[in-house]
This record gives structure tokens, C-alpha cells and sequence, in this order.
């Protein structure tokens, strides 16, 4: 298969690693040069010094999607994928999640899992739909949470080498001309907030309607927060935070 690589981090660059590791080709890769706190991105370095095709994260839609593109796999990947981008592709997009899908929607799953007491956590590979997180499942598994961890500790002791294990399954599952396509339980999700993040970007989102009477239509729900209490309620896309 010949996929682009949605992704950030040592997780975006071990999933990289693991489609070379496989023989896939590599369209692009799509990612930000620099972390959060400046330094440079594992996952751009790499893909640099291998020679692929880069996009800067924020800039990925179909307009910029290369020809010949089977699959994108989003590893940690924080770009909301569009229908018009996904449309560019043989298969669609999938993605890992961090958690049991459909429990803990969301771009901070692992806090909350935490957070909320679970004993048993999860990561989830599934089908980019309109619906950040509610796709098919194609791959799913469990681990327990232990007394004490942290958000950072289950993440490397348990689910990020998880990861690695359901995308292989999925991309097996697919280089066996297998789809697998769950449906979420919608009866069953839970979506909570981001803990210091910006919200999903969202390059594809289509316009929104006019705003009801006493509301009025934002896309960025950060930047509303601060006068959220002063400026009154406000009317967020289906699907954002």
C-alpha cells in the first residue's frame, strides 16, 4: 500500500519506521517541524533525512493530497482528516486512539481514563468519519491501569507500544484484503474536554449556518473560552469539543 502518514513525536516516527519495516511506500508525511516547546519533531526529522515528500500539519486537505494514495494512517495526529481529503484516497483514513473507543472521545483520553478511576484501559485503531473519534473500530485492545501511574507512564509502559501492535493488525488485516469496520455504540460514548490544548484543527470543516437567535458561531472554541462568561453561549460545529 502506498500511505500518507498523518502524526507527531516518537509515535508518529515508530509508526514510520513500522510502514518501512512492512515494505509500504510512503506518499508524504504530515507533521509539525518543532515540538510544542521547540525542539525538533521526531517524526519530521526522520521522514527529512529519509527524503519524503514533507506537509506542514495544518495544511493537509485535498488540495494538497498527493495522487496514489491507498491509506492515511494518523499517528498521533491532532489534524482533523476531512471527507474531501479522505475522498482522495483508495481506502480512507484510520487512526490510533488511546483509549476504548467509544469511551473517552477526546485529544487528552489518557488524563481521563486516569482521571476518572478506570481500571482497565485501551487504545483503539478506527475509520476517520465527520465525527472526531466515532469511526468503525478496525482494531481494538486492552490493558489494566496500576496504582500511582501517571498519564505519561501508561502511555509508554502500555499504550503506545499498543499502538504499534493494532496498527500492524490493522495493516495486516488490510494487506489480506480484509476490512474491518465496527461500529462504534453511540449509546456508550463519552467525550470529554481537552486539559490545556488548542481543539482539533479542522481545515475541511464546511461553513456553518447562521447562528441562532442569542448565539453566535465560532470554529476556534479556545479562543472563546476566556470571554465565554462575559460574551454569553456559543454555538460550536457537531463534533468539535
Amino acid at each position: 500500500m502506498n500511505v500518507l502518514l498523518s502524526g507527531q513525536k516518537a509515535f508518529g516516527a515508530a509508526v514510520l519506521e513500522l510502514l518501512l519495516a512492512r515494505g509500504h511506500g510512503v506518499a508524504a508525511v504530515s507533521c509539525p517541524p518543532e515540538t510544542s516547546d521547540g525542539r525538533p519533531d521526531r517524526l519530521w526529522t526522520l521522514a527529512a533525512r529519509l527524503g519524503l515528500p514533507l506537509l506542514r500539519s495544518g495544511t493537509l486537505s485535498a488540495a494538497t493530497m498527493p495522487g496514489g494514495v491507498d491509506l492515511i494512517l494518523c499517528a498521533h495526529s491532532h489534524d482533523f482528516i476531512g471527507a474531501a481529503t479522505r475522498g482522495k484516497t483508495r481506502l480512507g483514513a484510520m487512526g490510533y486512539h488511546p483509549s476504548l473507543l467509544p469511551l473517552h472521545r477526546g485529544r487528552d483520553a489518557v488524563y481521563w481514563t486516569l482521571r476518572m478511576g478506570d481500571k482497565v484501559a485501551g487504545g483503539s485503531v478506527y475509520w476517520l468519519t465527520d465525527v472526531v473519534d466515532g469511526g468503525p473500530i478496525a482494531a481494538q485492545g486492552w490493558c489494566f491501569t496500576r496504582p500511582g501511574d501517571t498519564p505519561s507512564g501508561l502511555w509508554r509502559r502500555e499504550l503506545f507500544p499498543l499502538g504499534l501492535r493494532l496498527i500492524a493488525k490493522a495493516l495486516d488485516d488490510l494487506d489480506a484484503g480484509l476490512i474491518v469496520s465496527v461500529p462504534q455504540d453511540q449509546a456508550l460514548a463519552t467525550w470529554e474536554p481537552s486539559v490545556g490544548r488548542l481543539p482539533v484543527y479542522r481545515p475541511d470543516l464546511i461553513p456553518i449556518g447562521p447562528a441562532p437567535e442569542g448565539f453566535r458561531v465560532t470554529r476556534d472554541r479556545a479562543a472563546e473560552r476566556e470571554g465565554l462568561l462575559r460574551s454569553g453561549p456559543v454555538a460550536f460545529p457537531v463534533g468539535d469539543e
